[in-house]
């Protein structure tokens, strides 16, 4: 039996595939339908979407809070439970068509999304070793890509069917029957070293912590700023702009598993390497080309190497005391969106002296990452892959 045979037969390998399957249509489906509920039937302005939009960034925020509810529930069935909470809030949305109502259901959706996104980072790496795990996550990323493309289908069709109360509905029973199967499975392995259930911060762990920051402050450039370039100066159509989103999740979906075998091959840092140098050059063409098919291009590479941000995770596993997955993944999490916090506030400022000077900041970002990159050592001591 080879390897990713193995892999496939492993229990908590298809208690997370499906999970991931239902994290990220969820997403997908409040996350498309969004502005345009907001606008359209509970009649919100800018000023209310962006509140609502910073608030969403909250539980990610909070997500080292995981760490005390460990404490009462075990971690795989807190990202059931998380799932199921992420359903109730996309399903309740279109019932609460006001300001109050969508931070509420806002609220109640992303802690859902974030907490599972802590404990599936966490799982992974307990329960695949550093020579599997790779091809893991980028497996859970291509199959996150095929369900962003699905969840796009399934409410590009309903529009003509049903009503946004309706569709926001459906999605969200959806995902709350796929939590309800997972909450009566139990794929742990009893020999796996118990985690703590305390908050972890070790100082051997600080570069782990740093590069896990800059990778969210260079993800909030792009996920505030990419776009809105496409639109606001290079006048993309939705469609257009649709096409994009596509073509991102069907190229990623080929080339995630392939990133990490990359990873097992070549190590964190050659990946993590060719990543920041690339996009210091990314960055750099986002502030000066002016031709809109460039930029198009630009968007698309850039949207791959967030892949190669799992480089980041294995990195910690091959460093990291075993017990400490758990505990460091939820602080992890917390710390990457940080910047979450002030990057979107501070870059759209900076943005209406002159829109070049967020990705040049994202440049300076992508030189500081790469130095730093440099200083990863690994041991190359193999592991025995776990069944």
């Amino acid at each position: 039996m080879s390897l990713k045979e193995q892999i496939k037969k492993n229990p908590m390998f298809r208690y997370l595939m499906v999970l991931t399957i239902a994290s990220t249509a969820g997403l997908q489906i409040w996350r498309t339908l969004f502005n345009n509920f907001a606008v359209e039937v509970a009649h919100l302005g800018g000023n209310h979407v962006g509140i609502i939009q910073g608030v969403r960034e909250v539980p990610g925020f909070l997500a080292l809070l995981a760490i005390f509810l460990l404490k009462l529930i075990a971690e795989h069935k807190l990202s059931a439970l998380s799932i199921l909470i992420l359903g109730l809030g996309v399903g309740l949305t279109g019932f609460f068509p006001s300001f109050t109502g969508l931070i509420v259901t806002t609220l109640i959706m992303s802690f859902g999304f974030h907490y599972y996104e802590t404990t599936n980072q966490s799982l992974t790496l307990q329960y695949f070793d550093r020579q599997t795990s790779p091809w893991v996550f980028g497996k859970i990323r291509s199959i996150s890509a095929a369900s962003n493309i699905v969840a796009g289908l399934f409410i590009y069709l309903l529009t003509y069917l049903l009503s946004y109360r309706n569709l926001y509905l459906t999605g969200g029973l959806f995902i709350v029957f796929i939590a309800l199967w997972a909450l009566l499975q139990d794929p742990v392995d009893k020999n796996l070293p118990v985690q703590h259930k305390k908050m972890i911060v070790k100082k051997k762990y600080w570069l782990y912590y740093a590069l896990t920051f800059l990778a969210g402050a260079r993800r909030q450039i792009f996920v505030a700023f990419a776009v809105f370039l496409l639109v606001k100066k290079f006048q993309f159509s939705i469609r257009e702009v649709t096409v994009l989103f596509i073509v991102n999740n069907t190229i990623n979906y080929f080339l995630s598993p392939l990133i990490g075998k990359a990873i097992i091959r070549f190590g964190e840092r050659k990946v993590l390497s060719v990543e920041y140098f690339s996009l210091i050059f990314i960055f750099l063409a986002y502030a000066f080309v002016q031709n809109r098919w460039v930029i198009a291009l630009l968007y698309i590479l850039d949207h791959i190497f967030f892949n190669f941000a799992i480089a980041i995770r294995t990195y910690f596993q091959k460093i990291g005391d075993p017990k400490d997955i758990a505990p460091t993944m939820a602080f992890g999490f917390t710390v990457n969106h940080i910047a979450a916090v002030f990057i979107p506030v501070l870059g759209g400022l900076l943005w209406m002296l002159d829109y070049k000077i967020p990705f040049l900041f994202g440049a300076v970002l992508s030189v500081l990452s790469l130095s730093l990159i440099q200083l990863i050592r690994t041991s190359k001591k193999p592991e025995q892959a776990r069944s």
